[in-house]
């Protein structure tokens, strides 16, 4: 079946983004904005849209804002999955609702080049 025949389908920039989103090693992250730039293509928004659209077949969780903010609504099984995979977190301060921390993008951000190397 091709795009044509199935308008649900993902197309030819999902895929590349769901492909780049299955590079990120684990304990390791990329921002909306860094696939973009890394596919020289698109923005933040469009890849956020087909992660909402497609993202649930590839660690989603690895795609965060450029802050290391959680994706409201996503937050506790996204904080699951960062403990079980090593994934650097800071801790949100007593201000912060819920307390709920955040990706420490200083340590946690993956270049796309080589697993484990600091971007």
């Amino acid at each position: 079946m091709s795009e044509e025949d199935d308008p649900g389908a993902p197309g030819d920039y999902a895929e590349r983004v769901l492909d780049t989103v299955d590079l990120i090693p684990a304990g390791r992250v990329m921002s909306y904005g860094d696939i973009a730039e890394w596919l020289g293509e698109g923005g933040p928004r469009q890849v956020g849209r087909v992660l909402a659209l497609y993202g649930s077949g590839v660690p989603w969780w690895r795609v965060v804002r450029a802050d290391g903010v959680l994706l409201p609504g996503h937050e506790l099984r996204a904080i699951d999955a960062y403990r079980a995979e090593g994934t650097p977190l800071r801790s949100a301060g007593p201000a912060s609702e819920g307390h709920i921390p955040r990706v420490d993008m200083r340590r946690a951000r993956w270049d796309g080049r080589t697993p484990g190397a600091d971007g």
